[in-house]
């Protein structure tokens, strides 16, 4: 249903209001829906400029009952930011502002719409950094980042963007405005709010500034590349090198598929087989963490061992992996990549996952590229599938499922950094358990009782009135 958002013209607002058409569908989808298909126009697209917008908007809408979506730069993979019951698209991208750098307490104070990029950018010169940034942090924002818990490849040695975050300061859904967390390196004072809304996708409230932890930039960074004869020794050595505590800030894993698929794209020319990836940070003694990962690697029939040699080359090193994701979508014009999978699991588990996931693509004869973040357990993966093909697109679908499922059977997770969004919003009671579940109701009624904050998202149900209503559409028509 569409909403009336002409209170929208009466606010005094420092940014931008569009009720226009073109504005409107270019909100209709963040990057996953647009690649699916899919995708819900809003009623009206507001660009605010300050906090106190924000407050007002959301204020306005609260009191009518309009659905409010935040929205930034649009690289989510879940649907996390489409406005499945229309209503306002908020786009956050001109509060874009760096606010404060404090190197003496390696801390920064940033804007929501500001590039994960910008940020090391600001701080370069003090020579520090902020590690948790995602593969996607030059065409992604901060604000998506804290909305998703996102990670990146550094995240086996540095942690995820929630280990980053000292303070917030949050719109929640009536306007009321309220900072979350602490300046300070550690507080036991009063619930963690903040961490309520690291992950929650926008459905408690909306993050009009973040206070980020900084970390001093190591002296020595190497990068490496390991080949290996199977997939299966590739991911064995990945747990081998964790379990062993080989100290490595990157270590990726990349099936013989997508370097198949990098080397095409890239124009690299390395062997059509299994690598793993390597970054190592160390103040000193970098040679010998390295010569340790490599004798780690010996026991699991290493061919290759390639270690860079200055930062040109290690930079051609990784251009293969940075270029997977593009690598993927162009591989073949006549095949999709549906569901764009991030499940995580122990690193005891890891391998098993691995085998898992290639023996469902040969038993329904798919193309199932793997890659991903395999030091904390993390992998990615996609389907290939003609669509026009339905017993192959259906074929897909029960290998993204059964992944998932794999996943959560052997005490992993769904979603390792892409959040639930619409996407994977069937498995969030297999994962938690129902009363958990029932508990993430609980807190989502206490925040949003009328449940203008995104709704759609998380849970299948919207909420009405402080009720749970199942009855709602999801297509937001």
């Amino acid at each position: 249903m569409t909403h009336d958002c002409s209170f929208l013209a009466d606010l005094s607002l420092d940014g931008d209001v569009s009720f226009g058409d073109s504005a409107r569908e270019n909100h209709a989808a963040d990057f996953g829906a647009e690649e699916r298909g899919e995708g819900v126009t809003p009623d009206a697209v507001v660009w605010p400029e300050s906090t106190a917008d924000v407050a007002a908007v959301l204020s306005g809408a609260n009191e009518r009952e309009v659905p409010v979506t935040p929205y930034a730069a649009g690289t989510s993979l879940e649907g996390n930011a489409v406005p499945a019951r229309r209503g306002v698209s908020l786009d956050l991208s001109r509060m874009d502002a760096v606010l404060d750098v404090r190197p003496g307490d390696f801390q920064i104070d940033v804007e929501p719409g500001v590039l994960g990029a910008e940020v090391d950018e600001a701080v370069a010169d003090e020579g520090l950094f902020f590690p948790p940034l995602p593969s996607s942090g030059d065409i992604s924002t901060v604000g998506g980042m804290i909305a998703n818990d996102a990670s990146g490849m550094k995240t086996v040695k540095y942690g995820e963007v929630a280990d980053w975050v000292l303070e917030l300061e949050v719109v929640l859904a009536d306007g009321s405005v309220i900072t979350a967390g602490s300046g300070a390196a550690k507080t036991s004072s009063g619930y963690n709010l903040k961490d309520l809304f690291v992950g929650s996708e926008g459905t408690l409230g909306v993050v009009t500034r973040a206070t980020l932890e900084l970390a001093g930039r190591p002296e020595q960074i190497r990068g490496a590349r390991a080949l290996f004869p199977s997939l299966d020794e590739a991911a064995a050595a990945v747990f081998d090198a964790v379990r062993s505590g080989v100290d490595v800030a990157k270590i990726e894993l990349v099936d013989a598929d997508s370097a198949r698929m990098a080397n095409a794209y890239t124009g690299t020319d390395l062997p059509d087989v299994p690598a793993v990836y390597l970054e190592f940070h160390a103040n000193h003694g970098v040679e010998r963490e390295i010569d340790f990962c490599r004798d780690v690697f010996a026991a699991h029939d290493v061919t290759r061992f390639d270690v860079a040699e200055d930062a040109a080359e290690m930079d051609d090193l990784w251009q293969a992996r940075r270029d997977l994701a593009y690598a993927i979508q162009l591989w073949d014009p006549d095949l999709t990549a549906l569901h764009p999978g991030d499940v995580t699991v122990p690193i005891s588990a890891y391998p098993e996952m691995v085998s898992f996931v290639k023996s469902e693509a040969r038993e329904r004869d798919l193309l199932v590229p793997c890659f991903g973040h395999a030091g904390d357990g993390n992998l990615h993966y996609s389907v290939l599938v003609d669509e026009d093909d339905d017993a192959r697109v259906e074929a897909a679908h029960e290998v993204y499922a059964s992944t998932v499922e794999k996943a959560i059977d052997l005490g992993g997770t769904a979603t390792g950094e892409h959040g639930i969004g619409t996407g994977k919003r069937d498995f969030l009671e297999a994962e938690h358990g129902p009363e958990a579940v029932e508990a993430m109701r609980r807190l989502k009624r206490a925040f949003d009782p009328r449940d203008t904050l995104n709704p759609g998202k998380m849970f299948p149900e919207t909420i009405d009135g402080g009720r749970v209503r199942a009855d709602a559409p999801d297509d937001g028509a």
